[in-house]
């Protein structure tokens, strides 16, 4: 079947299953249990369209409000105007949920675009070759999948509306109108936001329902179905991995502390034996045998007592008395039942080898300064650390090989500062951790901000001055690099530590295993778009050279976002493009805020994004694309073209008004009144905003709510231009299509121009002040829009990807109103001095995020 009539089939699916039900089901929320709703909804209709007409004729936000209520509604005061507004917002938070649920409840019957991409196709291989089935099988004993959960505030439902999601989406695949309607009235009563900001132990519960719910099942059928068709020793490392940040995160949220990783640990630990327990009670009212009744009341006492009590002080990891007790019940019934329900026996065997007492590793990662701190603190009180005097003052190689890695035993005072006792009880505790959940429970110590082999090194001594022993560290040491700059000094970096004496020792103890995690968000924000995904490109090719050269096994972890400008988009895609040059065995990344919910809101979903990622890696270890391997010419030209990106993206941040824009035109400086981060939107909170210290998920949030995307396009069609302009339009055409990360790269840069809309700004440019910074905007906008039509050969953005345009447009036109009514308060705000009208502006701007951030799923 052709690709286009495969995408007309979908987009007929699409306008059937979600559009038309999408309409017919709106209707139902008329009778919702809203003070006002029937005249709400009678009016919400009215006031859609006209914000779109208002958008059209790029009215200001001001114009277009005003004469809807001096039209509609005409004899209300302001007051009242803002009361209506407060209920529309209301109204179309709840329209997001429902065309979230429908959409979701329609998956089986859209597909994706890229569905070819997952288990289906690899099984499909497999059967039509025993040589193919054998190489997957070779491949899998050397891949793994690690998805990581990250506290990101930008997970926006709670988890009491994602309880109301998962049943409407059940009630929706067999349209039970009743059922239906009773959960879009809970869903009106139910609230959106809370009324005071998480804590790092409420962000943890909120993300524990998605490892409960989904993944505990996802990752168990995918590994299931992997041992069935391919020769997989099922005592090997598992195929999937899971991470858990919140709770283990203390980077700039001063917030989580050692006793938040403790609840966090146990709270995991409680959980992963809830799930056992539901599984062990489908068990039991099935093996029902003589000669099983002992191992059977082990099984279940040990499990409730550990389900049911979440501080145990006597607890331990169990994982292999729990595989002993259920390979004791399996021989019974296989020697003496006819192997009557062993199928049950095994599946409840794999999820336990797989989440053993620890259910996801719990991370911790603190930034390279303040561990820098610890260290100096711990050299002044004098210990043994066998340090020379003049230490500090040394430079970097020297230090290397100055450091003693001294084994002690040492206490941090009580009159130490916060940060200090945090780390050095944290370090201790993970030693805890390990054997009460074993040792994948806490083993990843991740470094932000890395820059120098010693901030690896130091962070080591201070392990084995807090009792850990080098012989039995079972820790994995993590860099991450981060900025531009950063990036370019990782190898030489990594290669200092693969050749220093004491961390080869350390490495040949975890198997000559390596990870180091790559971050997308801030090298955005710090060298925009194309700088970003080009720095990190060649970056991982000089890593992986360097780990070849040294004999270590590499994984890179991915710190990627929802949006493109962090990271995310067709993720999937990166993975399958990866030449021989870079190291793909292991992929590992992060997964948070909207796209947490959207990919993996259900198992159906989860299971279907596992499966590409595991797709993409194999793949393309099978099947190398020649093209995927960059040739020294088309190298320069994407470097040619990111550096042209990047000194315009640095001019833009060099403007006097880049981050005053931000503040006045966009909600930036309320985003630390919205309850649901634990997390602070800057770091060094307290002083003045400097865009250095804003939070890379802060300023992503504040373009795409301004409706902008900057950081996912600017500077991109300026470097286009330069290539045309020196005559290079048919080699960067011919890179286009040819090479898969260059397209998915462009791709994706497409995709975050399609959530802009420069409409909703237009009338800044008649603004005395910024009138000329909007237009240096909109004009790279439409420079970048016009060249990437050219090159894709099209007459629309995803002109390719009909089903996802279709989509995007309808969610933005959902919340269009949302964007014109943020904009009307925010220029209120602007101008009036009224204490009272300035915390109800403020509650508006506040109310109007949460809607624009879910309707577009991976906006921040």
């Amino acid at each position: 079947m052709s690709s286009t009539l495969k995408l007309s089939q979908r987009e007929t699916a699409f306008n059937n299953e979600v559009v038309t039900r999408f309409e017919l089901y709106n209707s139902l929320f008329q009778t919702l249990p809203f003070y006002q709703v029937k005249e709400i909804g009678i009016l919400l209709p009215f006031f859609s369209s006209h914000c779109d007409k208002g958008a059209i004729k790029e009215e200001s936000p001001a114009e277009i409000i005003e004469s809807f209520f001096k039209k509609y509604v005409p004899d209300i005061d302001h007051r009242e105007q803002l009361n209506r507004m407060f209920r529309f917002i209301q109204y179309i938070e709840r329209q997001v949920v429902l065309f979230d649920a429908i959409e979701d409840s329609s998956f089986s019957k859209i597909g994706r675009a890229d569905d070819v991409g997952t288990l289906t196709g690899l099984l499909q291989s497999a059967a039509a070759s025993d040589q193919v089935r054998k190489q997957i099988s070779e491949k899998l004993k050397d891949f793994s999948l690690r998805l990581v959960l990250t506290a990101h505030p930008t997970q926006f439902y709670p988890g009491t509306v994602l309880g109301i999601m998962t049943d409407l989406i059940e009630a929706l695949k067999t349209n039970d109108i009743n059922s239906i309607d009773v959960l879009l009235q809970q869903l009106g009563k139910t609230p959106f936001f809370n009324k005071k900001a998480p804590t790092p132990v409420d962000e943890a519960v909120s993300l524990v329902w998605f490892l409960e719910n989904t993944f505990y099942h996802a990752v168990a059928g995918i590994q299931t179905k992997l041992e069935e068709e391919f020769d997989i020793d099922v005592d090997s490392a598992p195929i999937l991995e899971l991470g858990f940040w919140p709770g283990g995160d203390r980077d700039g949220n001063p917030n989580v502390n050692t006793k938040t990783t403790y609840d966090v640990a146990c709270l995991l630990r409680q959980i992963i034996f809830r799930c056992y327990y539901r599984d062990f009670r489908v068990l039991k009212r099935r093996i029902t045998f003589r000669g099983i009744e002992a191992q059977m009341t082990s099984l279940e006492n040990m499990l409730y007592e550990n389900a049911f009590n979440k501080h145990q002080h006597n607890a331990k990891d169990l994982q292999g008395e729990l595989l002993t007790l259920l390979g004791n019940v399996r021989e019974t019934l296989i020697t003496n039942h006819d192997s009557l329900f062993v199928d049950i026996v095994e599946d409840f065997t794999r999820k336990v080898r797989l989440f053993g007492c620890f259910f996801a590793t719990l991370d911790i990662r603190q930034d390279s300064r303040i561990l820098r701190n610890v260290f100096d603190y711990c050299v002044d009180k004098g210990i043994a650390t066998g340090l020379p005097a003049n230490y500090g003052e040394l430079d970097e190689d020297k230090k290397l090989g100055a450091i003693a890695f001294n084994e002690l035993n040492f206490l941090c005072p009580e009159d130490a500062d916060d940060m200090t006792r945090d780390t050095l009880n944290t370090i201790m505790l993970m030693k805890h951790i390990q054997h009460t959940n074993g040792e994948k429970g806490c083993q990843r110590f991740i470094i932000s901000n890395c820059q120098q082999a010693s901030d690896i090194l130091q962070l080591i001594d201070l392990f084995l001055w807090s009792g850990w022993q080098a012989d039995s560290l079972t820790v994995d040491f993590m860099p991450l690099f981060e900025t531009v700059n950063d990036l370019k000094v990782a190898a030489e970096v990594m290669e200092k530590l693969y050749t220093h004496p004491f961390y080869k020792e350390h490495l040949k103890r975890r198997g000559n295993k390596q990870s180091i995690m790559l971050g997308f968000s801030d090298s955005t924000k710090d060298g925009g778009y194309l700088m970003a995904n080009w720095s990190i490109y060649k970056a991982k090719v000089e890593l992986t050279t360097i780990a070849r050269k040294y004999d270590i096994d590499l994984a890179f972890f991915d710190g990627r976002g929802g949006p493109p400008a962090r990271g995310g988009g067709k993720t999937h895609r990166f993975y399958a493009s990866m030449g021989k040059e870079i190291a793909n065995e292991h992929i590992q990344l992060t997964i948070q805020g909207q796209t947490v919910s959207s990919q993996y809101g259900s198992v159906e979903t989860a299971r279907f994004n596992m499966e590409q990622l595991i797709n993409a890696g194999v793949t393309s270890a099978l099947n190398p694309d020649s093209n995927d391997l960059l040739s020294a010419k088309e190298k320069e030209l994407i470097a040619n073209m990111a550096d042209e990106s990047y000194e315009l993206f640095m001019n833009l941040r060099k403007q006097p008004l880049f981050v005053e824009y931000l503040e006045k035109f966009s909600p930036l400086k309320l985003l630390s009144k919205i309850n649901i981060s634990s997390r602070p939107t800057k770091r060094n909170a307290d002083a003045p905003l400097k865009l250095e210290d804003l939070r890379a998920i802060s300023f992503v949030t504040s373009w795409s709510q301004l409706k902008q995307s900057i950081p996912g396009f600017y500077g991109v069609g300026t470097a286009l231009k330069k290539m045309k302009d020196e005559g290079r339009w048919k080699e960067v055409a011919q890179l286009y299509h040819t090479s898969g990360f260059f397209k998915t790269m462009l791709d994706n840069c497409i995709m975050s121009m399609s959530k802009s809309d420069f409409r909703v700004t237009a009338y800044l440019e008649k603004d005395e002040k910024f009138g000329g910074f909007w237009k240096k905007l909109k004009d790279e906008f439409e420079l970048t829009k016009s060249l990437l039509l050219e090159l894709t050969g099209t007459e629309m953005l995803m002109q390719d990807s009909p089903v996802d345009r279709r989509s995007i447009g309808i969610r933005e036109k959902i919340v269009l109103p949302l964007v014109i009514m943020q904009h009307y308060a925010l220029n209120l705000r602007n101008n009036t001095t009224d204490k009272e009208l300035l915390e109800i502006y403020d509650k508006l701007i506040i109310r109007t995020v949460y809607g624009i951030v879910n309707a577009g799923r991976n906006l921040a």
